[in-house]
């Protein structure tokens, strides 16, 4: 099933491709006003259901004397090239193997060699496969940069909503985070009801605090950092949120 990731999600994948090792879950937690718990909840989500994948070291084997990066473009059955794409990688000094939906130059290999020498020998393995060598050169510099669109710069600038669904008949379900200060904050949902900040046509559904999932009662306090579930028979206003802090 494909994993439905929100504003919270996109943020923790923007700092991890931008720095995975010195991303903590305190520094994130503050910028999307949430707790450390709820942020290590995600990631540990996003590994599980393999969003991410893995944290790799990038290695500039350049500095490294006597070392050359290598890219071979290579081109292999289409129904096979799976199966070539591991197989490339069993080959001593590969180190990257894309797939490419092409039906030329599908596989895009990279490899560190010695010399000279060791990079004609991994070209002829990689032959030896069955892999079709269209064109390779020398790697000089990689570049990386985290998805634009994930990272605070292109933050919304409306209600801080993590989630929005539309239903039949004009209701709507949406998730957003509880800030510090907001007019809701601290009370039950009864004394919400009471207050008129909820009305008849508003339900919580959901409470997600410090990575654990509440069953919403009467009795159950909103605090600050909560992410809630709202379920609204009709179409909500920007207006209608300010009571939860949204911005």
């Amino acid at each position: 099933m494909e994993h439905r990731i929100d504003e919270i999600d996109k943020r923790i994948l923007y700092y991890l491709a931008q720095d995975a090792r010195n991303t903590t879950a305190p520094a994130v937690a503050e910028e999307v006003q949430v707790t450390p718990a709820t942020i290590r909840n995600r990631i540990r989500k996003l590994e599980e259901d393999g969003i991410v994948r893995g944290y790799h070291a990038d290695i500039d084997y350049e500095r490294i004397k006597g070392r050359v990066t290598y890219q071979f473009n290579c081109t292999a059955p289409i129904p096979d090239r799976d199966r070539f794409a591991q197989s490339a990688l069993e080959v001593s000094g590969v180190v990257t193997v894309r797939q490419l939906m092409a039906g030329h130059a599908n596989l895009a290999i990279t490899a560190v060699g010695t010399d000279t020498n060791d990079v004609s020998r991994i070209a002829s393995q990689l032959s030896d496969l069955g892999l079709e060598i269209e064109d390779e050169g020398v790697v000089e510099e990689e570049y990386h940069h985290p998805y634009h669109p994930f990272g605070p710069e292109d933050a919304p600038t409306g209600p801080s909503l993590t989630d929005f669904m539309s239903l039949a008949g004009g209701s709507e379900v949406i998730e957003f985070t509880v800030s510090e200060g907001a007019e809701i904050a601290e009370l039950t949902i009864e004394e919400a009801v009471d207050d008129g900040l909820l009305d008849d046509g508003m339900l919580v559904v959901g409470i997600e605090r410090e990575g654990d999932v509440l069953t919403p009662r009467g009795e159950t306090r909103i605090e600050p950092g909560d992410i809630v579930s709202l379920f609204s028979k009709e179409s909500l206003e920007n207006d209608s949120l300010e009571v939860f802090g949204t911005q």
